[in-house]
């Protein structure tokens, strides 16, 4: 104990952030090169895409030598966002993801998708409140809600096989109506659901039918629907490079304009630019607005990166073509891995979109506990070189399932992880 430190200071010290993050940043000093190192490390468990930043840097460069900076870059402006960024920001978001207009003064922004969801939890729950999230979901939930808003997680099961999430996600009212009277019956109070669509990690997306549903239940039961749609345009096509169909929340939004909608998103996977720090808030709720823009002065995002984002955000020449090239591109890595586990009969759910594949590797693993589970995560990493995210963390029930980001590595890099897990399997089996 270091008695320097405050009591939640410690806790800090204490709490790990992810369970796979040491090993990330060792393997990440050996990493993989075709030539230069040939035996090195794969890591394919963080969510990044860095498949179409070669294009969108020389767009940034050309903007950096041709454009000069307003003075306004240079001073204060809103918490909220600058009023000319957040104009931009709700014309690209009304053209290209919502597919409605939305008034900019209905958005908030922060650096990052981290603050936005840590801040708005604040705003909505108080502590030891209780937030309803499908499994499986992105485990830094629980740090983004808990760590200062002090927000407890609830995992929903809505399902017990992988192969179950493949026509879209199984949760129903029956799923909510279980966890709210559970929660109520612990003493506790359900105040927020968070879904992710395009989900993190199976990549599923919820009908617009399923989503008016769940809509309406919140609201009856006054509970604050959240939905992350930061992988809204990082969409898998078909085999004729068409769009699956995903209907943003923001439709069912802009009808109700209920004080119980609420809408996340982040510039991070979409225009593959996590370093940026743009996370996005979409409400009609005028009091969390008001109550965000005295809250958000520690996560403001720099008013340079704001102007510069706004510039590619209103250009709708570069926009189309930059968003269906990094569609087809995510497409081709999404392939590469799902044609070789096809190959080896290994279970996936066969997404709609993220940057991710969810896939079952229980078939290896020793015995059925989380020991187990830790224990062929491991076995993977250290005969293959080939680093997933394990499965710990994401509240679902089983072992043996990881997620797999396909987006953070180039394509021969994701080959030669694919080819590695190939042989892992084949002198397991034999």
């Amino acid at each position: 104990m270091n008695h320097t430190l405050s009591i939640r200071g410690q806790k800090a010290v204490d709490q790990v952030l992810r369970s796979d993050f040491e090993i990330f940043f060792e393997a990440s000093k050996d990493l993989f090169h075709p030539t230069e190192n040939p035996d090195g490390k794969i890591t394919l468990n963080v969510a990044e895409n860095v498949l179409s930043w070669p294009s969108l840097k020389d767009k940034i460069e050309i903007i950096t030598l041709t454009q000069s900076i307003p003075d306004w870059v240079a001073g204060y402006t809103s918490c909220l966002g600058n009023p000319d960024f957040l104009e931009s920001l709700a014309g690209f978001l009304s053209r290209y993801l919502f597919k409605c207009e939305i008034p900019s003064e209905t958005l908030g922004i922060s650096a990052g998708a981290t603050a936005i969801v840590e801040v708005t939890s604040w705003i909505l729950c108080d502590r030891g409140d209780i937030a309803m999230i499908p499994a499986p979901s992105y485990p830094v939930y629980t740090m983004d809600i808990g760590n200062k808003g002090g927000v407890e997680r609830y995992d929903i099961i809505s399902h017990n096989d992988i192969s179950d999430l493949n026509q879209g996600h199984p949760l129903s009212i029956k799923h909510l109506s279980k966890a709210y009277n559970e929660i109520i019956s612990a003493g506790k109070r359900p105040r927020m659901l968070i879904l992710t669509a395009p989900d993190n990690p199976t990549g599923t997306v919820y009908s617009i039918s399923k989503l008016k549903e769940i809509t309406a239940w919140c609201i009856g039961n006054e509970v604050h629907l959240v939905v992350n749609e930061i992988y809204g345009l990082s969409l898998i096509l078909d085999n004729e490079e068409q769009l699956p169909e995903f209907i943003s929340f923001a439709t069912i939004m802009e009808e109700m304009k209920s004080p119980y909608l609420h809408l996340w998103y982040s510039l991070s996977k979409d225009l593959g630019i996590s370093g940026f720090r743009v996370g996005v808030v979409h409400s009609y709720n005028n009091s969390l607005l008001k109550a965000y823009d005295n809250l958000n002065a520690p996560h403001m995002v720099s008013n340079h990166t704001q102007w510069m984002l706004g510039q590619i955000l209103s250009d709708d020449e570069f926009l189309p073509s930059y968003i269906h090239e990094n569609q087809k591109r995510l497409t081709h890595s999404f392939r590469i891995v799902t044609d070789k586990l096809d190959a080896l009969s290994i279970p996936y759910v066969n997404a709609t979109g993220s940057l991710f594949v969810w896939l079952d590797m229980s078939e290896f693993i020793q015995e059925q506990t989380p020991e187990g589970d830790h224990h062929l995560w491991m076995d993977i990493y250290n005969k293959t070189g080939v680093l997933l995210t394990p499965g710990d963390g994401f509240g679902h029930e089983g072992y043996g399932l990881f997620r797999l980001v396909y987006s953070c590595v180039p394509s021969d890099h994701l080959k030669e992880a694919m080819d590695r897990i190939e042989t892992y399997i084949q002198s397991f089996r034999t």
